[in-house]
């Protein structure tokens, strides 16, 4: 995945001090690593006969509607508070100063789907960890959870134990 890794922009400083952001405009604007990072989220769970792809918002949205035409599944995206139209079901979450709050759409999966939950970044893990409770409050089975992007070094794997994880590129330290 060093070929992947070269085409993400690390951004110092941003949104705040100390932050790197790892921008992923580079990759998504080369077709062939496009394509090649969608094929690689999708490889463990080509046969695990996934009935929804949930992509959180926002880059998660870019990445799981293409894992999800791959796997020949439906997408569903993850929304933060207030985006959603319909009636939801809200999930709130601890951030490192305070909290937010993620929701889904009330029929978005049926009791028993089995889903994929996809996103760009796993940092902390408290948005993808409550997604997954918002999943399960659904009655769906989250048979894994890929992510192009691990910071391994703030842990979010930890709240992500009880599902798979596929994760493509690892950055280890800051």
């Amino acid at each position: 995945m060093d070929s992947l890794k070269k085409l993400i922009r690390n951004i110092p400083d941003f949104p705040q001090k100390g932050i790197g952001f790892k921008d992923i405009t580079t990759l998504l604007r080369e077709p062939k690593a496009f394509t090649q990072t969608v094929e690689k989220l999708c490889e463990p769970f080509k046969n695990s006969k996934v009935d929804i792809v949930a992509g959180i918002e926002s880059r998660g949205f870019i990445f799981g509607g293409a894992v999800a035409v791959e796997l020949g599944a439906g997408f569903v995206p993850i929304r933060k508070q207030g985006k959603l139209p319909a009636e939801i079901l809200s999930e709130e979450y601890a951030l490192e100063y305070g909290t937010d709050v993620i929701e889904i759409h009330k029929d978005a999966v049926k009791t028993g789907m089995r889903v994929l939950l996809v996103d760009d970044l796993l940092a902390t893990g408290g948005t993808a960890a409550a997604s997954v409770r918002l999943l399960k409050k659904l009655g769906s089975e989250v048979v894994g959870a890929a992510f192009v992007i691990e910071l391994d070094f703030l842990g979010g794997r930890e709240k992500l134990k009880e599902i798979p994880l596929h994760i493509l590129i690892n950055y280890e330290e800051e």
